[in-house]
């Protein structure tokens, strides 16, 4: 049989792959009576991640807190609670810590040799904690929807009942920007279900309904998501709205790879915000009952050529577009950012770029 030669793309591409599976179809009924003791592997945008955080949740009523989080620097030794927070059967993370050590600060000379067309770029080795690329990286910027991601770590460790049924209000869909949606007033879904519309389809009226129905309210939400900010360390981020549609939701490259890294430890935001499809069964007495086809807004989760761990994308018109990842590359993991590009091609482009030449940047 004749094999045609790869491209240098291809072959890139053949180097970092996973077996990633296909797209996840399970219902999200964290009602029923799922085995605590059900396996799972490591999936970095498959179809176990839709699965794993059904058994995560469907172990237990109610989301647990991080003990202790990454503040950014330092030695750093993270315990989890159960449920939300860890997966005792997760292959990344053993005996339900997240232990990471990082070395020094931000700047060596192990720097990945490209450029890069986004206003902002940030991109550090997740091992050492150093730097590996950088561009206007400690300037504030909009970062529209990957606000979700504070609005998703907020919910968690309020330690919630997922379970519990939501309804859509006409003020969810009120926000500082108009914004298309596919979802109604009158829709109803379980705090999971409208964390997982957050996070994979970044749908505003999710996101603000989770906020609205937080204990002491949307303000309070929002008083929540700027103090853990500060925990974190996050020196130029201020949260305005939990959707990202409010252009004063701002922060640095480097302030928001402090935020990734924290979303690291809450193995529901790994699995929902690379799970690439789903089918919800939304209930409305008003309009009726339907299916809502949602895919992932991340075109490399849904393509499943990179191995990413974690993803959340972004747009208005002040940020440009936008998206965080974490991945992991060469066995070494890696967060990167990007902020205002001006496009969503020069978005991935940069993506692929960076993805790339981790692939065959040398870590010993």
């Amino acid at each position: 049989m004749k094999h045609l030669p790869l491209t240098k793309q291809q072959l890139i591409a053949a180097m970092i792959s996973l077996s990633l599976g296909s797209v996840a179809q399970a219902a999200l009924t964290i009602n029923g009576s799922a085995s605590s003791e059900s396996s799972a592997r490591l999936s970095w945008g498959g179809a176990d991640s839709l699965s794993e955080a059904r058994s995560i949740m469907s172990r237990s009523g109610s989301s647990s807190t991080i003990k202790k989080v990454d503040n950014g620097s330092g030695t750093t030794n993270i315990t989890n609670t159960t449920s939300f927070g860890s997966s005792k059967n997760n292959s990344y993370n053993n005996s339900n810590s997240y232990n990471t050590t990082y070395r020094g600060s931000f700047g060596n000379s192990n720097m990945i040799p490209i450029s890069t067309d986004s206003r902002s770029v940030a991109v550090i080795d997740a091992e050492t904690g150093e730097s590996i690329y950088q561009k206007d990286a400690d300037v504030a910027r909009p970062m529209a929807s990957i606000t979700k991601v504070m609005t998703a770590i907020v919910v968690l460790d309020a330690g919630l009942d997922m379970r519990e049924e939501l309804t859509l209000d006409p003020e969810d869909f009120v926000g500082p920007k108009r914004a298309s949606s596919n979802l109604k007033s009158g829709d109803r879904l379980n705090r999971a279900e409208m964390l997982l519309m957050a996070l994979m389809k970044s749908e505003n009226p999710a996101a603000k309904s989770l906020a609205r129905n937080y204990p002491g309210g949307y303000s309070a939400f929002i008083r929540a998501m700027n103090r853990k900010a500060q925990e974190l360390g996050m020196t130029t981020a201020f949260f305005g709205d939990p959707t990202g549609l409010d252009k004063r939701n701002v922060a640095s490259s480097n302030d928001l790879v402090k935020m990734v890294r924290a979303a690291g430890n809450y193995d529901v935001i790994r699995r929902f915000s690379t799970t690439k499809s789903y089918d919800f069964f939304v209930s409305n007495f008003s309009s009726g009952n339907r299916t809502y086809k949602a895919n992932n807004t991340s075109s490399l989760v849904r393509s499943g050529d990179y191995p990413i761990g974690i993803s959340k994308t972004g747009f208005i018109n002040e940020a440009g577009r936008c998206v965080v990842m974490e991945t992991r590359i060469n066995n070494r993991p890696a967060i990167i950012v990007i902020l205002g590009a001006n496009s969503s091609a020069t978005r991935w482009d940069d993506a692929k770029n960076i993805l790339n030449s981790l692939a065959t940047r040398r870590t010993v």
